[in-house]
This record gives C-alpha cells, structure tokens and sequence, in this order.
C-alpha cells in the first residue's frame, strides 16, 4: 500500500473483481470506511463487515460475483482515480459530472463529509471529486 489509501482501494476492488474473487480486504480508515458504506448503500458491493487481525483492523468488502453462459467471469465494477496527491480536482455543485446520464456515482470529498454526487447537488455544496464508480 502506497501513500494514496483511496487509489490504492479502488485498485483493490478493481483488481478482485477482474479476477472474480468474492471479498477484498482493505485497511480501516474513516475515509475508506465512508466510501464502502455509500458503496454498499448504492449497491456496487453485497456486504460489508470489519475484521481485526493482528491488531489491525480491515474492512472485508463483498463483492457480487456474475458467471455468463459460457463460464467466463464478467466485470462489474468500473472504478476510476480522479484527484490524486499530485492534482486536485474540485468542483462546485452546479459543474459536478454526471455519469452515464446519472447511473454511476460521483464520490465527492466535501466540508460536511464524503458525499455522492446526489448528495452534493441536494445540498448545495461542493468539493474535491474523488472518484467515478459506474
């Protein structure tokens, strides 16, 4: 794990369901933490549960898992990095992007939390967008 916890994250959700594995653990931070819950509630991930090992605490994130016809295991998930460490990227609520016409979210870093791009359209505010999911 690198410095960047968020793009290290979604490369680990990203990686587990390329390889049609069913749970990622991730390390527990608040940050990580919010960003499964509003994956859990947008339904992208089944479950979400904390595990302590070795006095560390994880997040184990279940995945749901698609087989097609002919046995080859198919992508749900599509995750992208869009603020990094070295370029922030803010927003204010009227130019926060919309993806696929509304049917992916926006994660937005904002003054009252982490928030989806919904939430931050309802409320008014805006902030550094983190992350597209769709």
């Amino acid at each position: 794990m690198g410095k960047d916890t968020i793009a290290d994250i979604i490369t680990s959700i990203r990686n587990a369901d390329m390889n049609g594995r069913g749970t990622v653990l991730i390390p527990c931070t608040n940050i990580t933490e919010n960003i499964a819950k509003m994956l859990l509630r947008e339904g992208f991930i089944e479950n979400v549960r904390k595990h302590r090992e070795g006095g560390n605490l994880f997040l184990v994130l279940t995945l749901p898992y698609r087989r097609n016809r002919k046995g080859s295991s198919k992508t749900r998930l599509n995750l992208k990095r869009i603020s990094t460490p070295g370029l922030r990227i803010y927003s204010n609520y009227q130019q926060i992007p919309r993806i696929l016409g509304g049917m992916g979210i926006v994660i937005i870093s904002t003054s009252r939390g982490i928030m989806t791009d919904r939430e931050a359209r309802l409320e008014r505010i805006g902030g550094e967008v983190l992350c597209y999911i769709w």
